[in-house]
């Protein structure tokens, strides 16, 4: 059974960068994961809390630009505004907040170079923040820092797998020419944020074929996550052999959850975890909580997949929930672009 680190701070149950009127539902999952499904941890795995340390500016320009980053802190000592388009909101020292946040996943990274074992952020993977811009609810982008901030540190590969139900824009945009690699399961539709993340899409330079998406049906089941993650997900990693896995663990294409349209259910999210069990047994894997506005089925599935990742039993984090199915367009449109993404990867190898 493997260590289990979980960032630990009573500031991270506070910190929101939604609008009003999903804060409670973004902080409360936190508190629900902290009071209730952690200490059940506890009391079955070897669990760690750890105190979180801030990142520093200089740790934030290895993903951002100084423009930027200024423009935050602007913003942060005026206390009012927008910090993108529409979606993520200034507030007094929300630089500060940012600063906690992205310092909840640096400091995991820190601990998991020295001691190798699952480290749990549940106010981290801000997967929408690009190198110049806010968006989608995350001013600074936790997963491109820490990818950066190892590979300064001289760990070799380093991969990200984002299961977020939304695409994970800006960590593909900050690191699209980086040799790191990057796989996005996510929804794909007219008019789903943030629009981007088709197959196509496969990275340049030392990162070409290194940005692998996997775009979904709006709509889709269990049975399309299963055919992404086994004739994607799980063959990619075990031929890339990670020495280092950072996962965006976001909940929001959990079956009912208001801001998307999949409807994964648990047994998605077990087949996923026991998957990364089995591909990560002797790595660090480094767990971001990402999305998700059901409070109760997000700490849920937060805590069942750190159970399975760490070779626990999850059974008493399971519900019984029925697995769900696809239409059969769903189905054939995933097989026709994982077939177009299989004979573009294999290129890539000769």
């Amino acid at each position: 059974m493997r260590e289990v680190y979980v960032a630990y701070s009573e500031e991270l149950t506070r910190i929101s960068f939604t609008p009003a009127s999903l804060r409670e539902n973004w902080t409360r999952r936190i508190r629900l994961f902290y009071e209730e499904f952690l200490p059940r941890l506890e009391r079955r795995l070897p669990v760690s809390r750890v105190p979180v340390e801030p990142a520093t500016e200089k740790e934030l320009l290895l993903a951002h630009d100084p423009e930027y980053v200024d423009f935050v802190k602007q913003k942060s000592r005026e206390g009012r505004g927008l910090l993108d388009y529409g979606d993520t909101p200034a507030y007094p020292q929300v630089f500060e907040a940012a600063l906690k946040a992205v310092g909840s996943t640096l400091t995991l990274a820190r601990l998991l170079r020295e001691k190798p074992g699952i480290g749990f952020t549940p106010n981290g993977g801000f997967h929408h923040a690009r190198r110049r811009a806010a968006g989608g609810f995350c001013v600074f982008n936790d997963l491109a820092v820490a990818a950066l901030w190892l590979r300064s540190q001289g760990v070799g590969r380093i991969a990200i797998v984002d299961i977020d139900a939304h695409h994970g824009d800006g960590t593909q945009q900050i690191l699209y020419s980086e040799d790191v690699l990057k796989i996005s399961v996510h929804g794909y539709g007219y008019g789903f944020y943030p629009g981007t993340g088709w197959i196509d899409e496969l990275g340049d330079g030392k990162g070409l074929c290194k940005n692998i998406n996997i775009p979904v049906p709006l709509g889709s089941g269990d049975d399309v996550f299963k055919l992404a993650l086994e004739e994607i997900i799980v063959p990619q990693l075990e031929h890339y052999k990670p020495e280092f896995l950072i996962i965006q663990a976001g909940v929001d294409g959990h079956d009912g959850d208001p801001l998307t349209d999949l409807r994964f259910t648990e047994n998605s999210y077990i087949r996923f975890a026991e998957s990364i069990s089995s591909i990560a047994r002797n790595i660090p894997v480094l767990v971001t909580g990402g999305g998700g506005y059901v409070p109760e089925t997000v700490a849920r599935i937060w805590a069942l997949e750190l159970a399975l990742m760490a070779g626990g039993d999850a059974r008493e984090f399971t519900v019984g929930e029925v697995e769900s199915s696809s239409s059969m367009a769903a189905v054939n449109a995933l097989r026709d672009r994982l077939n177009w993404l299989k004979n573009k990867l294999e290129e890539c190898s000769h």
